[in-house]
């Protein structure tokens, strides 16, 4: 099961990706979305995806899986945190991560590293790609993981946008595409005709695209 909570917050399985919660396009309350989850999972440092890691994992009692510094930063603040790296992965509370690479800057602050962002390929099926621009080695990650399902930022800007998200489904070949990390401000707006667009050209490369709705599960 997969439920989008807006922006790049994602629960897949048991895992809850990015808590960024509550956000502009999200304000569904703490124990409905926090319901089942047993690991939280941070794809780097910056505010909309670190999100509240830190207040859920103490008040839910919830294990934090990030790279090693955001794990360390947590930790310090007394979170029950599991760092990792890229190439490794944690099997945790009954589910599996493996972290692989994102293309993005990961800093929790001006004068804290949040270490390299990255992405998690979730129990051997669900590719969350985190903020990243595209890259070739998105190739390997199909050839190492054939996720089925890919969660891919269309955003633009700080991610990239629909065109590139299209390379980025012809390298992974998933099953189904499910775009994210677009609309929740106004720098990262995608108009309905380029979702559309894409969502056609998507299509067209044999690959079914999902558009979920704000916490409505996906049955996979």
């Amino acid at each position: 099961m997969i439920v989008w909570y807006g922006h790049s917050c994602f629960k897949v399985d048991n895992v809850l990706i990015d808590p960024y919660v509550p956000n502009p396009m999200c304000n569904i309350s703490y124990d409905k979305i926090m319901k089942d989850v047993e690991v939280i999972a941070v794809t780097h440092g910056h505010s909309d995806h670190l999100g509240n890691a830190e207040y859920l994992a103490k008040k839910y009692d919830v294990p934090v899986v990030s790279n090693h510094e955001i794990s360390i930063y947590l930790s310090n603040k007394g979170v029950n945190a599991e760092g990792m790296n890229i190439g490794g992965t944690i099997f945790i509370n009954n589910s599996k991560l493996t972290m692989v690479n994102a293309e993005h800057s990961s800093d929790i602050d001006l004068n804290t590293s949040g270490g390299v962002a990255s992405g998690y390929i979730v129990n051997d099926r669900v590719y969350h790609a985190g903020d990243t621009g595209l890259f070739g080695d998105m190739k390997l990650i199909a050839e190492l993981y054939s996720p089925d399902i890919a969660l891919l930022p269309v955003g633009g800007r700080y991610t990239m946008g629909p065109e590139e998200a299209i390379n980025a489904v012809e390298y992974l070949k998933p099953k189904i595409f499910i775009p994210m990390h677009y609309n929740t401000f106004p720098a990262i707006e995608q108009d309905e005709q380029t979702i559309l667009n894409l969502v056609k050209k998507v299509e067209d490369i044999g690959v079914e695209v999902i558009i979920p709705e704000i916490g409505a599960p996906i049955e996979l």
